[in-house]
């Protein structure tokens, strides 16, 4: 669905990403993995349109059968209606707004009007407690129903991919176990997930594949299971 060749991003004299290549299956949930400064988020945003200075290339083939496409050079909301979508670190949503207004925003490069509900009922269905507060100001929600809403803003725009960029980031272990059972389910209907995450022992629980990233390059790659089982990769983040 997704490949990246050779990703190379720089910001001034830093080299972030140094030669990364990645493939994105369709229906699958990929993981990326590593300390912090090790280059993940810097993937992810280049694959969002929100880096520009990157080389390599970014390439889709959205529907199967489909002719790949480069996405490099496009702005954040051709990625957008190219069918990719990301919920950022550190949620982003706008707090003054309501819950049902942060939702419904997520779908503003749309104009399918019964699709656009039809998404928003299966989003309340994800995350119940957003319909219960749908009428609360964003702000006031707790830190994991605003992760929720940042979740649930990014698939109003109904994406073949979705990017999740540490989505159990400052949540209580209760939390963390909902958000990924979320995800799962997400996969399960139909979602393509690539998920960036420093809690390595639940994205790879739920990762089909996953890609270790040290110092802006892939050291170790695999089904997540199995580097679950890798002595070094328990050593190295799973507290050994």
């Amino acid at each position: 669905m997704l490949e990246i060749r050779d990703l190379h991003v720089r910001y001034g004299g830093i080299q972030a990403v140094q030669g990364v290549s990645l493939n994105i299956r369709r229906g699958s949930i990929v993981t990326l993995i590593g300390a912090n400064g090790a280059g993940k988020s810097s993937i992810i945003r280049s694959i969002a349109g929100l880096n520009r200075n990157v080389s390599g290339d970014i390439v889709l083939t959205r529907h199967q059968g489909d002719s790949p496409v480069s996405l490099m050079g496009l702005k954040p909301e051709d990625m957008v209606r190219r069918g990719i979508s990301l919920s950022p670190e550190g949620r982003r949503i706008l707090p003054h707004l309501t819950v049902e207004e942060n939702l419904r925003l997520g779908a503003y490069s749309r104009n399918d009007r019964d699709g656009i509900e039809a998404d928003l009922a299966w989003v309340y269905t994800l995350f119940p407690r957003l319909q219960e507060r749908n009428w609360q100001k964003g702000g006031t929600l707790s830190g994991g129903e605003q992760q929720m809403l940042a979740v649930g803003r990014a698939l109003m725009s109904r994406p073949d991919l979705l990017m999740l960029d540490e989505p159990s980031l400052g949540l209580a272990p209760l939390l963390v176990q909902e958000i990924f059972a979320i995800i799962k389910r997400i996969n399960a209907e139909g979602k393509t997930v690539l998920l960036v995450e420093q809690n390595a022992f639940a994205a790879l629980s739920v990762a089909h594949y996953a890609y270790i990233l040290e110092v802006g390059r892939v050291v170790l790659e695999g089904p997540g299971q199995e580097l679950l089982e890798n002595p070094k990769v328990k050593e190295a983040y799973l507290g050994g």
